[in-house]
């Protein structure tokens, strides 16, 4: 690939209320970070239409799945949890739609937080609906007062998470109350937190690029070298190799 591929986003929706119309957006972080990785970012909006999402993937190298709010696991066949604040219904169903069309046509595929939750059920797995409940002895994974709020990572050798962060103590944002429990068939968890939460998925299959993070390494509490997710997913898209000797 000689030109910069092009990376679609999904976007936030939120319906119109009383004295304010309906509103998609999506946070700075994500494009941002997809434009420092040599690539050139483009925002869908919530399609309704099959045939238009067709049309658009045929326009994309590739797919990042935004974060947000939960998903919505009675599609799954879970009770909803009191803890749940879910996506809006509009959002939530094109982003279904364009998982699956996205793991159809094998369109590689960057999810995060809620967008590696997707992943992760999309493929067959399944999802914890509160940390705190399900895993007593787990740390911390989110902290209402403090957005900065962080914990380790354990990363497992031979994945990319391994080729992002490399050696030593590792440290990532956390502001998550839902993880991913059992994953999904053809896929790997590639970084824990100490207490054993999944932080990191890739997929095993060799014919499907596809990768999810529960941490934002897009966002404002990220480190530099959080980065380098978006530089391995890109790269992994046009084929190149990092030049780690550049990566400060």
């Amino acid at each position: 690939m000689t030109s910069k591929p092009v990376i679609g986003l999904n976007a936030e929706y939120l319906a119109p209320k009383k004295n304010s119309p309906a509103l998609s957006y999506v946070t700075a972080g994500y494009y941002n970070s997809l434009i420092k990785a040599g690539a050139v970012p483009i925002i869908l909006p919530p399609l309704i239409d099959d045939a238009d999402l067709q049309h658009v993937l045929d326009l994309v190298d590739g797919v990042v799945f935004i974060g947000g709010a939960d998903l919505d696991c009675r599609h799954e066949g879970f009770m909803l949890h009191p803890s749940m604040r879910l996506l809006d219904p509009r959002r939530e169903t094109f982003d279904r739609k364009l998982m699956d069309l996205a793991s159809e046509r094998r369109l590689p595929v960057l999810g995060i937080g809620c967008g590696m939750q997707l992943l992760n059920v999309s493929q067959g797995g399944n999802l914890s609906l509160h940390i705190a409940e399900d895993f007593r002895s787990a740390l911390p994974h989110l902290d209402p007062m403090d957005p900065n709020h962080r914990h380790a990572l354990v990363v497992e050798p031979g994945t990319l998470m391994e080729r992002v962060y490399g050696e030593g103590e590792i440290r990532v944002n956390s502001m998550h109350h839902m993880a991913v429990d059992v994953v999904a068939p053809g896929f790997a968890i590639t970084a824990r937190c100490p207490d054993g939460i999944t932080e990191a998925i890739e997929s095993t299959r060799d014919d499907w690029f596809a990768l999810g993070t529960q941490f934002h390494p897009e966002s404002d509490s990220a480190s530099a070298l959080d980065l380098r997710i978006f530089e391995e997913f890109v790269c992994g898209i046009t084929g190149e190799v990092v030049d780690m000797r550049l990566v400060a």
